[in-house]
């Protein structure tokens, strides 16, 4: 049996580990006895694991997830061989943090499930050991993610509950109205649409505060109110609603601004996935001709990245095309996807 296939942190162990995660000291300096480093180092690790996060939207997981790993492994053996002062190493443990939680990440969206979740415990470890509430609470967010799409929608709010908790202490709206935008998926999931309103209002409610996103949080380069919009528009579709689901989708990319529409050019894989809801939700409205244009559009945006998400999300919109193969439309799109 490939257990990859499966959650391996049940909700029992993942309270567990949050409880672990919220009462950990930060770590203080141990004398080692290698050489000593300064903050160059831990410099150069951020600016690579940046590196990764965009490659990551581009090129998708795949390479990713095995970058992220070779990271992690550098960063390990700098924090057991060198020596440094206290503001250093906790640098280097959140830098660890990071990389986890990228190949938590990139796992995940690669199909490996259980690799995905021992990633994102030894994250929520290094990020309390590095005192960084912003890696723990970013953490946490892409952890619920997994949780609520494999089957369980109650541990991924627990998960943003916890990071929820923390985003006070991070300074930014911007990632506040994104852990709420998370909790709107997490409740959808679960069927709890009053929940998930509540969480869609706090979402927008919050981001009304954020400042200009070139000034704030690394982790949250990608979050735009476009991006609120296309995550909203997700959890309606979720709970039954795609007459609003449509509403939020289009909303995504009519922002006022370019800066608060959403990106798709910047995120293919992602743009993909949301096309594939929008196509959805048409084709539960019965507008099959809309339907069908935008799954072409989301097949051609999804060429060459790769992701074993994107892909099953694709085939998933394909199967309900499919009982619809007497429309010639849709029987055109299911043989051109047939050889695509």
């Amino acid at each position: 049996m490939d257990r990859r296939a499966f959650l391996i942190t049940t909700s029992v162990t993942l309270g567990a580990t949050v409880a672990q995660w919220s009462a950990a000291a930060p770590a203080g300096a141990a004398p080692t006895a290698g050489s000593r480093i300064g903050r160059d180092v831990p410099d150069h690790f951020e600016r690579r694991l940046e590196s990764l996060r965009r490659l990551d939207d581009t090129v998708g997981s795949g390479d990713v997830y095995e970058a992220a790993r070779t990271e992690l492994r550098m960063i390990r053996a700098t924090l057991k061989n060198a020596s440094f002062g206290e503001g250093v190493e906790r640098r280097l443990f959140a830098a660890a943090a990071e990389a986890s939680r990228s190949a938590g990440w990139t796992a995940y969206d690669s199909g490996k499930t259980a690799a995905a979740e021992r990633h994102y415990s030894t994250a929520l470890r290094a990020a309390a050991s590095a005192g960084d509430h912003v890696v723990a609470a970013n953490t946490l967010a892409f952890w619920a993610i997994q949780h609520y799409s494999t089957g369980d929608p109650r541990g991924a709010v627990d998960l943003v509950e916890a990071a929820l908790s923390q985003a006070p202490r991070t300074g930014s709206a911007r990632l506040t109205s994104m852990l709420h935008a998370r909790a709107c998926r997490a409740h959808a999931h679960a069927g709890d649409s009053r929940a998930a309103d509540r969480a869609a209002n706090a979402a927008l409610d919050a981001y009304e505060n954020a400042g200009p996103i070139q000034d704030d949080l690394p982790c949250v380069y990608w979050y735009n109110l476009g991006e609120a919009h296309q995550l909203i528009g997700s959890s309606a579709l979720n709970l039954g609603n795609p007459k609003r689901a449509v509403v939020h989708f289009l909303e995504a990319s009519a922002a006022h601004t370019s800066q608060e529409a959403y990106n798709g050019d910047a995120f293919p894989r992602g743009h993909a996935i949301y096309l594939a809801r929008l196509a959805e939700a048409h084709l539960a409205l019965g507008d099959v001709d809309a339907a069908v244009a935008t799954a072409h559009d989301a097949i051609d945006r999804m060429g060459g990245v790769t992701s074993a998400r994107g892909t099953h999300t694709l085939e998933d919109l394909r199967k309900k095309l499919a009982r619809r193969r007497g429309i010639p439309a849709v029987t055109d799109f299911l043989n051109y996807t047939a050889t695509a």
